[in-house]
């Protein structure tokens, strides 16, 4: 009787990839043949179709091979809602998450699929960026700050440069599944479910086609999703900031009220007051703001709606076996009966 194959599937969101749709699915070809001839493994592709407006799932459909399945949006989610929807529909007992752009190598997730299979204390398997180089010195630098914010005072560690490029079992997946945050940040999400992971260096390669939905107002709006659902630093900064502008104003009055006493000096009017105005109306408009998103976040849990919604779900068609009918039997001949 022959064993039922283990199988890993790769988890991977699209949106208006039309471009490199041949591209990915070959990928996944010699994915789904290097995994089974070296790790005996059986595949399957799990494609998240976030809402795109062109023919990427019908180029996708047609390019694919073997076992496999395109899960439709009814709009566009974003990439982190998109990962959450592929993770319900893979059954693997290893789930791989990748892009569809062709910017993680064949090479670096074989390296990461070994690592997790061969060394069974080991729950994840993630890729950490190491160059950097093309994001420019500024970005770098608030790249930086970012996570030294995110991680002050947490008791879990958001690692620096890693994405949602990752290998894990069966556990760790399910695991994820619970967690159904309305406003998502993966980073943080794969810090605080925890287990057993293991970092492995990779650098991105080009793109083959297309070019990334990922713009710098989007890249601040996930910034301020992963603080206002993992953290209460910028809370805390403002707290401090009012402390310390208030210990500003009393030494200030301070100061005023000595020169009165023992110098005779008159109290400036107009320009102190504008000052004082414009100063602490600023802090308390940022405080408002801030207080702002966090209640927004709430109320975006409070509601309780589904995280996502599925138009539906392309299956790749099932193979039909045909059997030949047996050859009839020849007619049994019986004696007349006397």
């Amino acid at each position: 009787m022959n064993s039922v194959l283990a199988k890993l599937s790769v988890v991977a969101p699209f949106y208006n990839e039309s471009a490199s749709a041949g591209y990915f699915a070959g990928l996944l070809s010699d994915f789904a043949r290097s995994v089974e001839e070296r790790f005996g493994l059986a595949f399957q592709a799990v494609l998240v179709d976030d809402g795109s407006t062109d023919d990427s799932a019908a180029r996708f459909t047609d390019a694919l091979s073997g076992d496999w399945k395109i899960v439709r949006l009814s709009r566009n989610f974003g990439k982190e809602v998109a990962l959450l929807a592929g993770l319900d529909h893979a059954d693997g007992e290893f789930v791989m998450l990748m892009d569809a752009d062709l910017q993680h190598s064949l090479e670096t997730a074989m390296v990461m699929v070994g690592k997790l299979v061969e060394n069974p204390e080991i729950d994840v398997v993630h890729a950490v960026r190491t160059d950097r180089s093309d994001d420019g010195w500024r970005r770098a630098q608030l790249a930086s700050l970012f996570y030294k914010l995110i991680n002050w005072t947490q008791r879990f560690e958001i690692t620096a440069n890693s994405g949602d490029f990752r290998v894990m079992r069966r556990p760790v997946v399910e695991a994820l599944k619970r967690l159904r945050d309305k406003r998502r940040f993966n980073k943080g999400i794969y810090a605080w479910a925890g287990f057993r992971q293991e970092a492995v260096p990779y650098a991105p390669v080009d793109r083959v086609a297309g070019r990334s939905k990922w713009s710098r107002f989007n890249l601040l709006a996930l910034s301020i999703e992963a603080f206002t659902s993992f953290t209460v630093v910028p809370l805390r900064i403002m707290s401090l900031v009012g402390l310390f502008l208030a210990g500003c104003g009393v030494v200030y009055g301070l100061k005023i009220v000595l020169e009165v006493w023992f110098y005779g000096i008159a109290v400036p009017g107009f320009p102190s007051i504008l000052v004082a105005v414009v100063v602490l109306g600023g802090f308390n408009l940022a405080l408002l703001g801030m207080l702002g998103e966090y209640l927004w976040v709430a109320v975006s849990e409070v509601k309780d709606r589904p995280v996502y919604l599925v138009r539906d779900v392309v299956e790749a068609p099932e193979t039909t076996v045909v059997i030949e009918d047996a050859p009839a039997k020849p007619p049994v001949r019986r004696k007349p009966t006397k």
